[in-house]
């Protein structure tokens, strides 16, 4: 207590820490062991007073993650899965024949594809918009819309939505609002504060944060209908983490604030530094002052913009190809959030399927925790020996 005041509610970096572990009663290890056990002793009537069961229905492991997350996104509810696309997909199908969901434009490859290539045999229907606009999003909203999702930070364009503004109008159409909060993490938006009813996260990314295990998330904004649907869906499917992955998961939540500041701090070097660069066409970072809606990230995002940066390079994808051939600290790989900086050439990821629509001189930046000057420094040399290259087998 301090000039009289008395603080009750812990801050989020205490929370990352402490919230949904338990000391271990039999040993008192400090760090939450590892249950392995599919199934669990009955006491003598037959009854489970110990709280679980069978492994599918709840483990240690995972309860303590979906404890930890549903504290750290500040919602009643978290459902954990066994990938982001799976936690995705559960959401997704809560909807019933004949709904339509509106989509942003500028979304998760995965999202479009579980949209397209699954649902249409259940007879639900999508359609893309400009969700920025909230005058484009009115005019797409059908009659039987069910659904707004929504992706901010929009991947790979890193576009921002506001929040309160699609939270308050699907509210007012009996619309579910969603947002997949994978690219900043709870840490810089809180949805729903907003007044968003459902968050997604690909746990695999940030949360984990080190490259070496899947999951995925669901928290509500409070228990419902679609809440108990969810839930059902991960229990029945399936589509449950091992214990070991919510350990994974969980024991990166401890460290997730200070890296995610850090992915952030760097990034925001690394995107003003390319954005001088002359063989750069476009840098999209929402921490920039060049962005379209850099004022709305300031007001929305807490303490740091993301870890992610994309650019446009001028010459095209032979250029975009032979700069990710060139890095030396950053890897050419498909994903992001890991300590470790990514560097990957969009349009031909092979997850991404066909017909992306992504331009061909794009390129995303996962920016890791390196020093950022080693970054900068990487990026400068690898343009450089692209251009060269591209020069020298140019020349008759």
């Amino acid at each position: 207590m301090i000039g009289g005041k008395r603080r009750t509610a812990l801050r989020i970096e205490t929370l990352a820490i402490h919230a949904g572990r338990e000391r271990d009663p039999g040993s008192g290890a400090v760090v939450t062991p590892l249950t392995m056990s599919v199934s669990f002793e009955r006491d003598s009537d037959g009854l489970h007073r110990r709280g679980y069961h069978y492994s599918s229905y709840g483990n240690p492991n995972r309860n303590g993650l979906e404890k930890a997350f549903a504290a750290l996104e500040g919602g009643p509810v978290a459902i954990a899965f066994a990938s982001g696309c799976s936690a995705i997909a559960a959401v997704l199908r809560t909807l019933k024949p004949g709904d339509h969901v509106l989509v942003p434009a500028d979304v998760f490859q995965g999202t479009i594809r579980i949209l397209r290539e699954l649902l249409p045999k259940w007879g639900i229907a999508y359609s893309t918009v400009e969700m920025t606009d909230p005058e484009a999003v009115g005019n797409a909203f059908r009659p039987n819309t069910r659904m707004i999702w929504v992706e901010t930070l929009s991947n790979p364009l890193l576009k921002v939505t506001d929040l309160r503004l699609i939270s308050e109008f699907a509210r007012r159409h009996g619309a579910l609002s969603v947002v997949d909060n994978t690219f900043v993490t709870p840490i810089l938006q809180r949805p729903l504060e907003d007044g968003i009813d459902l968050v997604v996260h690909a746990t695999t990314k940030y949360i984990g944060g080190h490259g070496d295990v899947l999951g995925g998330i669901v928290v509500a904004r409070e228990p419902s209908a679609v809440a108990n649907e969810i839930r059902q869906i991960q229990i029945l499917e399936g589509a449950v983490p091992s214990p070991f992955d919510c350990w994974l998961v969980h024991r990166g939540i401890k460290t997730l604030a200070y890296r995610m500041r850090g992915h952030s701090e760097n990034a925001l070097k690394v995107a003003r530094e390319l954005e001088r660069h002359p063989s750069i066409e476009a840098v999209h970072y929402p921490g920039l002052e060049s962005h379209p809606q850099y004022l709305l990230a300031k007001r929305q995002l807490q303490g740091g913009f993301g870890g992610i940066v994309s650019l446009k390079v001028k010459g095209g994808r032979e250029l975009a190809m032979a700069i990710c051939a060139s890095v030396k600290v950053f890897t050419h790989a498909s994903s992001f959030g890991e300590v470790e900086s990514l560097i990957q050439h969009q349009a031909s990821s092979p997850t991404h399927g066909t017909n992306t629509g992504l331009a061909e001189n794009l390129l995303r930046l996962s920016i890791g925790l390196e020093n950022p000057d080693d970054l900068i420094s990487d990026l400068h040399n690898a343009i450089c020996t692209a251009e060269e290259s591209i020069r020298r087998v140019s020349q008759p």
